[in-house]
């Protein structure tokens, strides 16, 4: 939300949240054990930098295209700067933002998957165990087990963030 009143501030948010999400998976939870090891935390600092770029730009993308219109007749009823970010340009931008929040889930979900080469709880390690025994009975079976798992779990996550965002969008808003 700092950035979006600067260009140069802009761009390098998104270019730097951009370069973190090119990051090989597999690479950056091998990087991230040294400092933290096997387990849970390596996945969760990852999965946060995957999800960064979505949502930095469209927070970034959502606060700028507010009509400028809007925001001059909020400063001309005497609104603060601080007043018309929280009062106008975020409820305004609030379906560009949480449309970001939703590509972040869906990445992520996928993304999660991966953590279970770091010995990361999730159903990544019924594919890992399937791909284990690849050739052996029922490994095929574990690794679609684990897979659709996800799907299902990714699809469950976007239905609720819907409803979420239309709950939390106003009605004047709702497309």
């Amino acid at each position: 939300m700092l950035t979006y009143r600067h260009s140069t501030l802009a761009a390098l948010a998104t270019t730097t949240t951009g370069a973190f999400l090119t990051i090989p998976s597999v690479a950056l939870l091998g990087v991230l054990i040294a400092p933290f090891g096997l387990g849970v935390l390596p996945v969760l600092v990852a999965l946060v930098v995957y999800a960064l770029l979505p949502i930095t730009r469209n927070t970034i993308v959502g606060l700028q295209e507010v009509d400028p219109a809007v925001v001059e007749a909020g400063r001309g009823m005497g609104l603060s700067r601080t007043r018309v970010l929280w009062d106008l340009r975020l409820p305004l931008a609030w379906p560009v933002i949480f449309a970001g929040v939703r590509v972040s889930t869906q990445i992520i979900i996928g993304i999660a998957a991966i953590g279970a080469w770091v010995k990361g709880p999730g159903l990544g390690n019924q594919i890992f165990n399937g791909l284990g025994r690849f050739g052996g009975a029922n490994s095929l079976n574990q690794v679609l087990t684990g897979t659709l798992g996800i799907v299902v779990l990714a699809l469950l996550f976007d239905l609720a963030l819907a409803g979420v965002a239309r709950f939390t969008t106003s009605r004047g808003l709702r497309a």
